[in-house]
């Protein structure tokens, strides 16, 4: 897959939330968790979603703000933001907060799909983060999805930039929908 341009002075979106955005239902809400300057957002309101972005630093808000509703927020140390709500979307990259990882599974509503994308285990020999409160372990994106129907998953090296990594796409089964499996596209690199 070609990798995008980045767009408006953000940096490009990453290629594995490109690749998969195609499993979202047409506009639907999306929540992009530790957005920054949003440039998922950016990518996601430019495809028609309605997009909500979270973040702790009120001057990357201040840059997400344009494409998108915004929260400042400390989901570290403060509450989840969004008990009880749910979202056709829910984007994470070079995130990881575990004691959050529930409440971030739990946003994705029914039929809607979780796009994650973070540092592993074995980053520390390459580069940052290095600390292992920051580096998944071994299956553990996997493990956090259980009651989700996982559509892709990576858990490797990539070496340019050299860095560990896990991804996952994946969807929640939505009600009635047991029997027939739903049929998502596997798009090609």
């Amino acid at each position: 897959m070609k990798e995008p341009a980045p767009m408006h002075g953000l940096s490009a979106p990453s290629l594995w939330v490109v690749r998969w955005s195609h499993l979202l239902a047409p506009r639907t809400t999306v929540l992009d968790v530790a957005c920054g300057a949003g440039r998922h957002m950016q990518w996601f309101a430019a495809q028609g979603h309605e997009v909500t972005g979270v973040d702790r630093s009120a001057e990357a808000l201040a840059t997400a703000g344009a494409f998108g509703r915004t929260l400042e927020a400390d989901i570290e140390s403060g509450s989840w933001p969004f008990g009880g709500r749910a979202f056709g979307a829910v984007i994470v990259t070079n995130y990881l907060w575990r004691p959050r990882l529930a409440d971030i599974v739990s946003a994705v509503a029914p039929g809607g799909v979780l796009l994650y994308e973070t540092f592993a285990a074995g980053n520390e020999t390459v580069g940052k983060p290095s600390r292992p409160d920051f580096l998944l372990q071994p299956g553990e994106l996997l493990a956090a999805c259980a009651d989700l129907r996982v559509v892709a998953y990576e858990d490797g090296f990539e070496p340019a930039p050299e860095r560990f990594v896990q991804r996952i796409a994946a969807v929640r089964p939505a009600p009635g929908s047991a029997g027939a499996p739903r049929r998502h596209l596997l798009k090609g690199n």
